[in-house]
Formats: structure tokens, sequence, C-alpha cells
């Protein structure tokens, strides 16, 4: 009994109808559900409701999940992956058996989506699909292609989750092992997976790499774990690392004798470099933005040291969640006042550390906001590389008085990004910092100008 359950929660070969998907989908919710409030209850004291476990992931992780250690957290994170992969393959199966496609079931990793399908997926009646005159006939079971492809999905998943939860959570590294080797494992067992009992092409093997990926970073998204913006980001590293480890793996399984359960020892690789990989301190980089203004530079000064509020931003930028600079205000004159600088997430308390008055104003970075807000079908997504992986170190004010009583502004910002491959990360992050800068600049512009026709 035991085993055909197990058959048909991680088979393929089993139909699903509907009292089948409805029994099971509901029994193995409430057996989570179980395990998920024990464990809050266990290491809070809070009970743990139906209405937590169905709500946005955000409640569970700000509310509910508040006082579980951070290892609890990764373990019932690790326990929701064997429920996906059931939910999934049950999914396509259903959806198969009621004649839909077996695609369909690909929303289960979609919020909020998930349940609509879930439910569509429990009533609508059973009707294999009809084959076209193109095809065999199909029964209402996965053929051996889309078996392949799911069994390699699901080992690169079984890699890729795990180690990004550990490199982030647990080792707090944004490394090369984080950005090449979780992508280059996953390419390649996905790969070897779906090519080891009968050859597949490379156009087919990298579609289920580049699926394996973004189911990847749906999962993510899923646990809240991550935001669309920077996981979007992100893809332009992985694709083309997954790829090649697509090439490495199903060359593998075309040409070796080895078993695919030897495939397992090449899933330790992403781990293992996060694990051992040296931290590298990171390279400081400089933003300098110039503006030129029609007015003296003592006229300048007093608006440089504070500011009013700034109009709401409209550049792209900001509108796609990048923290938009508001105010700036001062307490105290001279070196060792204390300058806030407030922004759409937050203020930046800034120590100054330079005061000459018309000519320069530089100060340190002591504590800042998040730098943007994710892109999330939750609130309050706070990933942990929002949080001093890229940060503002010191920032500066130059004047430099010019002929025809005009002043040259200058803004100046060093700042440090501590994730591999800085030379790309510094990328966005330098644009996030000259937008910044320019936003203020124009502002400042404005208003001396403006002063200066009063």
């Amino acid at each position: 009994m035991l085993a055909a359950r197990i058959r048909l929660w991680f088979g393929f070969d089993a139909p699903v109808d509907r009292r089948t998907y409805v029994l099971n989908g509901a029994g193995l919710m409430a057996c989570k559900y179980l395990m998920d409030a024990a464990v809050v209850g266990a290491f809070t004291g809070r009970l743990f409701t139906p209405l937590d476990y169905l709500n946005p992931v955000w409640t569970m992780r700000q509310q509910a999940l508040r006082g579980v250690p951070t290892w609890a957290v990764l373990a019932l994170a690790l326990w929701t992956l064997p429920f996906l992969w059931v939910g999934v393959g049950m999914s396509m199966r259903r959806a198969l058996d009621a004649g839909r496609s077996a695609w369909l079931a690909l929303l289960f990793f979609v919020p909020v989506v998930n349940y609509a399908l879930m439910a569509a997926l429990s009533l609508l009646p059973s009707r294999p699909r009809v084959p076209g005159p193109w095809r065999e006939p199909i029964i209402p079971v996965l053929d051996d292609r889309l078996k392949s492809g799911l069994l390699g999905v699901a080992a690169a998943l079984a890699v890729a989750i795990p180690t990004v939860l550990f490199s982030v959570y647990v080792k707090k590294s944004y490394s090369a092992g984080l950005f090449l080797g979780t992508p280059f494992t996953v390419g390649s067992i996905s790969a070897h997976v779906f090519n080891y009992r009968h050859p597949r092409t490379a156009g087919q093997t990298h579609e289920v790499v580049v699926i394996s990926l973004v189911l990847a970073a749906g999962v993510l998204l899923l646990f809240a774990a991550e935001g669309a913006f920077c996981l979007a980001l992100a893809f332009p590293l992985a694709i083309p690392v997954g790829i090649v480890g697509g090439v490495f793996g199903r060359a593998i399984a075309l040409r070796s004798v080895e078993p695919p359960g030897r495939t397992g020892m090449a899933a330790l690789v992403a781990p293992l470099l996060v694990l051992v990989e040296p931290h590298v301190a990171p390279a400081v980089h400089e933003v300098v933005t110039v503006v030129e203004v029609a007015a003296p530079s003592d006229v300048v000064w007093r608006r440089v040291v504070s500011f009013p509020d700034l109009p709401p931003p409209t550049e792209w930028v900001f509108r796609i969640g990048v923290a938009a600079p508001l105010r700036a205000h001062i307490v105290g004159t001279g070196a060792g006042a204390t300058r806030y600088c407030d922004f759409t997430t937050g203020s930046f308390i800034e120590p100054i550390t330079a005061w000459e008055a018309n000519r320069r104003l530089a100060f340190d970075i002591t504590a800042q906001a998040p730098p943007m807000r994710e892109w999330s079908p939750y609130r309050d997504v706070n990933p942990p590389h929002l949080d001093g992986y890229f940060r503002a170190t010191h920032g500066e004010f130059l004047l430099t008085a010019l002929p025809g009583g005009r002043t040259r502004l200058e803004g100046r910002t060093t700042y440090v990004v501590d994730m591999f491959p800085q030379s790309y990360w510094t990328l966005p992050a330098g644009r996030i910092v000259a937008a910044i800068h320019g936003r203020v600049l124009r502002h400042l512009k404005a208003l001396v100008e403006e002063d200066e026709l009063r």
C-alpha cells in the first residue's frame, strides 16, 4: 500500500483522476501544515493557523516564523521541496486526465495562481486528449521524453534550492560558488538525467536546462527568498553558465557508461564550492556626476547642506523599486555635524567629515536604508543582498567657482558591492548611484537658479 502510494506521488505512470487528486492533495497539505505548525509552535509558542499556511509567504516569514532559528527555517524550506514535486507531478497527470496540456502544471509554481489551478483541476472531469494526425495515440500519463525532462528538472531543483539557501542564509555569501557553480551544476545534472536513457537533441537539452533554472528562480520567488528584479538581473549570468553545464552533462550521458546514480556526486560540486570558497574583500568604486549652476558658490552651498522635498520620481529606475532620494537636513554645523538624507526606503545617516564653506562638504555613510524595494507578490520581501552587500561608504559635494558667477557642482559617492562577479554587479550598482546623483543635482540646480531669479 505504501509503495503504491509513493509510486503515485513521485512516479509518472499512474493516471490521476479527480477523486485521487483531491484526496491526496488534501491529505498532503494537511500533513505539511501539521509539521509546519509543530515546528513554529515548538520554537515560538504561537499557533500557526491554517490561514497563516495559506496566506502569502511574507506573513509566515515576518510573523509566524519570527523567533524560529535559521536552521529550522531552512529545514522547513527543504521540507517543502518534495511537496512541490508531488504537486507538480500529480497536477500534470491530472491535467492530462482532464484532456488539458501537461504544461499547465507549471502554474503550480506561481503564487496565488496555484490555488486557482488546483481548484480547476479538482473540478474538471476526466477526458483524455484526442491525438492529432501528426502524433501517436496519447494516453493519460506522461510520455518518456517528458518523464526524463521532469526527472532532470527535479534533480536540478534538488541541487539548486538547498545550495542557494545555504549560501545566502547560512554562509551569507554571494560568491562564485553561488553564481557560477550552482547554474553549471544545475545544467549538467538536468542534462545528464534527461539524456541518460535516450539521447536527446542539443536543443531539447537546452530547453530542459533553461526550464530548470526558471523553475528554480520561481521556487525562490515562491519562498519569498528573492524578488523578481534581482532574479532577472542574475539570469544573464545563470543562463549561459547553465547551458555550458548542460553541454557537459549531455556529453557525459552520451559517451559514458556511468550509472545515473553516480551523477549525485556532481550535485556536491556547488555546495562544496559555496562551503570552502574564501571571502574576497570587495573593491571600492566611485561615481562622479557634475552639473553647472547659474549661481555663485555661496548660494549653491546653502542648498547643498540641506534641501527640501524633491518632486515625485519619474525616472524608470525609481519606478521599478530603486530607493529614490526625498530630502536632506543637517543637525549642527561644521565637521562633526550629522546630515540625514531620506529615501523612499528609509534614511541615510551621514556624519560630516569635512566642512569647507562654499567649497567642499564631505561625509561618511554610517547607516543606510535598503537600496531598493524588491518586486514580489508578497509584502516586505527583504532578501539578504539588500542589507550590506551593496553599500555606499562616503559622499562629497565639491563646488568650483566659474566665470560669470556660475558654479560647477560635483557629486561624488564611493561604494562597494560584495557580490561575485563584482565587475558585473557594479554595472547596475553604478547606474543606480548615478541616477540618485542626477536626481539630487538636478533638484539643487533648479532650486538655486529659482532662488537667483527672486
